[in-house]
This record gives C-alpha cells, structure tokens and sequence, in this order.
C-alpha cells in the first residue's frame, strides 16, 4: 500500500495520479486506488481545505503522487445579468453549498431541488460533467456548529486578522 501523509508543492515529474471526486479531496482519511491501480491510504492532516487539482503529495518511500479532480455530473448555472447572477449565488451560498464561482457563471453538485429554486429565480441551470474545484471559504478551517471539540476547529482567519494592525 501506498501510504502519503505529506502534501507538497506542485512537481514537474511525478510516478502515480490519484483521481478523485471533490468529495473525495475533501477528506483527511482515504483509502482508494492510483490511476496506475495502487492501494493508497491518505492520512493528511485534519483541519486542511481540501486537496486541488494538480496538487502533488509525497508517500512515506519518497514518491511523488499528483491529485487530479476527477469530472463529475454538475449544475452549471448563468444569468441574464450580473444582479440575477449575484441572486442566485446569495440563495446558494444561504443554503452552504459548495460553489464554484467563474467569470458569469457558477457550478455546483448536480442536484434536482438546487435545480428548481434557481429555474424559480429565473437562473438558466444546464447540466455538464467537468471537474468540480468550489471555493473553500474565506477564513479556511472547518465548518461547524458544535461546540464540541472546538479546539480541533480552533483556526485563525485566513485573509483578516481583525484588531490586529500590521
């Protein structure tokens, strides 16, 4: 089995691919199968966004695995304008679904009651297969609303940290 416990930056030249739906680079535990038809067992950190398109990992032996996003059954949503477009994204983003945001357009996991509320908003929802990669948030870390075990949720903001001055 092929054990990686590290994530590295991306590398020119790597031996084995991992291609795996979103769902499946959101996990820190994983047992699945190389491209090449490996055993792989993921053991990353807990607490991390997950893993990207064209990241690399390296195994405890010191190869270098590269993840690809694997394409999956999509909503992929435009609007006639940009205060429609922003709408949709509100009711979405209401809802915490996993968004992918693009220039006049949004993806999102393909799902029938989505589909309705945003042909309700006046959306044009059309359905692709393509590798999903949403954005994470803006203050990364876990999201929850237990307060149990807070300290394994315990992450600074990412972009601000308010009531510090630099």
């Amino acid at each position: 089995m092929l054990v990686i416990h590290r994530r590295i930056d991306p590398q020119p030249v790597w031996v084995a691919e991992l291609h795996l739906t979103f769902e499946a680079r959101s996990k820190s535990r994983l047992r699945c199968f190389s491209a090449e038809g490996e055993d792989v067992g993921l053991f990353l950190a807990r607490g991390q966004s997950p893993l990207y398109d064209g990241e690399c990992l390296q195994a405890e032996d010191g190869r270098i695995v590269r993840v690809c996003a694997r394409a999956e059954q999509l909503l992929h949503v435009t609007c006639a304008n940009a205060f429609e477009l922003t709408r949709a994204a509100y009711h979405l983003g209401n809802r915490h679904v996993a968004l992918q945001v693009g220039d006049g357009w949004l993806r999102l996991l393909d799902d029938y009651v989505l589909k309705a509320m945003l042909e309700q908003l006046g959306a044009t929802p059309s359905h692709i297969e393509a590798p999903f990669q949403p954005e994470h948030g803006a203050y990364g870390g876990g999201h929850h609303h237990s307060r149990h075990g807070d300290e394994d949720f315990n992450y600074p903001p990412k972009l601000h940290q308010f009531g510090v001055r630099p």
